[in-house]
């Protein structure tokens, strides 16, 4: 196993421990590790951040659900959609779209690109939320299901479309509008990871030739990393969790715009 390889598992580490801490950033840690530590093409490299953040976050899922962590009634009209989602736009949007999606000039503007860059906007977007923005407990009881279905849909759109578990739009919406606390919900959007990746997964897997021989074992490493987050995480703060997980989501979507765009 050469460095660039034994670099990527100790990264999977820091993914299952991201999961565990804050609830999300598996992905946001996955992608880029894929694609800039270990060679994949961003295609793949999203394809296979399902399975490894799904995977991880049904472990974390399970663990916060005996914990009374997990809110079902936001599971059903958030996840729910969200999988459907998910698994619809890996299994028949993303394969649509063409490699060379068009050209301005010298410039190829390619699939992988875009995806990127999406990816990374996003993520600057949810950033910018969280550590702007206060929380508005207002209880679940009084947040209207189709504003958590049309949510939902949303997030599950962009977990299918850039490989994302999508936690990173899943937390600023459980805690902005439906006013879980910030632990609350980081358990219910470990479980609405799990089944939207791995239902993404199971879109774009379909078949497919899959590296099982790098995809288990990498799996079986963030695992390992989510069980020490969700220990560290009895000891932090909800507001101090939730603003320096916005910052660290800034720093990692502005560094991928960066290189996609300016460090070819």
């Amino acid at each position: 196993m050469d460095l660039l390889m034994v670099s990527g598992f100790f990264l999977a580490l820091l993914v299952g421990v991201s999961l565990g801490l804050v609830g999300s950033g598996g992905s946001i840690l996955t992608v880029p590790i894929l694609v800039y530590i270990l060679g994949f093409d961003a295609v793949t490299a999203t394809g296979y951040s399902l399975f490894v953040v799904g995977g991880t976050a049904l472990v974390g899922g399970i663990r916060n659900i005996w914990q009374g962590n997990v809110n079902f009634t936001i599971v059903l009209f958030f996840g729910l959609p969200s999988l459907i989602t998910a698994c619809f736009v890996r299994a028949w949007l993303i394969p649509a779209v063409p490699y060379t999606m068009f050209t301005m000039g010298s410039l190829i503007v390619t699939k992988p690109l875009v995806l990127m860059v999406l990816f990374a906007a996003v993520m600057v977007l949810a950033a910018l939320k969280m550590i702007r923005s206060a929380p508005v407990l207002t209880g679940i009881g009084r947040v209207p299901g189709i504003k958590l279905i049309t949510s939902g849909v949303g997030t599950g759109f962009m977990a299918g479309a850039v490989g994302a578990g999508g936690g990173f739009l899943i937390i600023p919406a459980l805690v902005f509008l439906a006013g879980l606390p910030m632990k609350k919900a980081v358990g219910t959007s470990l479980f609405i990871i799990a089944i939207q990746s791995l239902a993404g997964f199971a879109g774009d897997a379909f078949g497919k030739a899959l590296d099982w021989g790098f995809l288990l074992p990498f799996t079986g490493v963030a695992i390992v990393g989510i069980f020490i987050g969700i220990r560290v995480s009895r000891e932090v703060n909800g507001e101090k969790l939730k603003a320096g997980f916005g910052y660290f989501v800034l720093f990692m979507g502005l560094y991928i715009i960066v290189k996609e765009l300016f460090i070819r």
